[in-house]
């Protein structure tokens, strides 16, 4: 069924990297929740009402909110495609994870209202009226809700939407909270004890938690979040693949949205290049990660010296140092100013989130180390925090 709507209502659908083609699928996923939400919304309330089941009713108003979820989500898909400004410069892609956070705080709020209705019938409890054309209502509408879960989740990863994924999560958790309702009213015909409202409380706390959860998700991008490990890793691959870099570091990736992505990067060149050809070269691997990927990437240069085994030497006993106080830590940027009774090392550390250390303490135990290799080593060194790194590990630095 996903496939033939999606022959059916999305033109040149396998090329996703299109916007115009990107918006299709999004316009499609919410006009189907839509659809889907108002039908199951329409059912469940005349059940309810028929019944005297505020559980059932409560189940109804929740499939109106997704409803009204698809609806922001669909505005928010068309706000997202909004061209770059003078005052949005990176463009209006972001309003995808604005529309999907405001579906969240709804469906919050709902879980909320759903609690104080549920308990007022709990006080004041009315026997519900059992028969099995409710039992069959809710398990078609517990049938199309795992449809509908199914369609968003293939839909949102095409396109590489978490707008769409939420709205998967969300209605796959409704299929649990119908299946709690049923229960609910299958019991209540069967030995007349009534648990409708214990139930309603029980829907409502997961919506809440669901509710909870997605704004969670949804407003991890707003405020920054680490970079996906495939996209990291497929960067690095990239990098590595051009013949002339021989090393980078200070990888930082910016998201403005699905599909906005921004990212600079200190490419290592042999120092004795020539400085056309490495511009030359460093031009055509921004182009490249342009075209090729649809990164906007600005690459820094930096010139080390190769075929110096005295450097080398020097370098390698501070690497070592280095992976024997964290093995996380890196370096670059290294240089030495070699003198009659003293050597000048400079250079910069990297240091991933997960370490917990001091700057100063870390310089001092790193130059503590040195001091320990050889005497004469002067360390003149810069702590350069890592912002890719999706380690999730709080290893310690290891202890004198």
């Amino acid at each position: 069924m996903t496939n033939l709507i999606i022959r059916l209502f999305i033109r040149d659908h396998e090329n996703t990297a299109d916007p115009a083609v990107r918006r299709s699928y999004g316009r499609v996923s919410s006009w189907t929740g839509i659809f889907c939400n108002i039908i199951l919304f329409c059912a469940k309330l005349v059940i309810g009402i028929l019944a005297q089941s505020i559980a059932i009713t409560a189940d109804a108003f929740n499939n109106i909110s997704d409803a009204g979820s698809s609806v922001i989500t669909l505005i928010g898909f068309k706000l997202s495609a909004k061209p770059a400004d003078k005052e949005h410069p990176y463009g209006h892609a972001r309003i995808e994870y604005i529309s999907g956070f405001i579906v969240s705080i709804i469906i919050f709020l709902l879980g909320l209202e759903l609690i104080r209705s549920s308990i007022d019938k709990i006080i004041n409890p009315a026997p519900i009226k059992f028969s099995w054309v409710v039992t069959a209502v809710l398990v078609l509408a517990m049938a199309a809700k795992l449809w509908l879960g199914l369609f968003y989740r293939k839909m949102g990863r095409r396109i590489n939407s978490t707008a769409l994924e939420a709205a998967s999560a969300d209605s796959v958790n409704d299929v649990a909270s119908t299946g709690a309702v049923l229960a609910a009213t299958v019991f209540a015909g069967l030995t007349g004890i009534q648990v409708d409202g214990y139930m309603g409380i029980g829907v409502a706390l997961f919506i809440i938690i669901s509710g909870t959860g997605l704004i969670r998700k949804t407003l991890n991008p707003l405020l920054g979040e680490a970079p996906d490990k495939e996209l990291v890793k497929k960067i690095e691959d990239k990098l590595k693949s051009y013949k002339g870099v021989i090393g980078f570091h200070d990888l930082v990736i910016h998201n403005y949205g699905p599909d906005r992505c921004f990212a600079t990067v200190h490419a290592e060149v042999p120092a004795d290049s020539d400085i056309l050809d490495i511009h030359h070269l460093i031009d055509h691997i921004e182009k490249d990660f342009s075209t090729g990927m649809d990164i906007h990437m600005v690459i820094h240069i930096d010139p080390v010296v190769t075929g110096d085994d005295r450097l080398d030497q020097v370098k390698g006993d501070v690497e070592s140092i280095l992976k024997d106080i964290d093995p996380d830590l890196s370096m670059h940027d290294f240089r030495a100013v070699f003198g009659k009774s003293h050597t000048k090392l400079i250079f910069e550390v990297t240091v991933p989130p997960s370490c917990r250390a001091d700057n100063e303490e870390l310089i001092h135990r790193i130059r503590k180390a040195i001091k320990r290799c050889n005497p004469q080593y002067n360390s003149v060194i810069t702590i350069d925090r890592n912002y890719i790194s999706s380690t999730h590990e709080e290893p310690g630095l290891k202890k004198d």
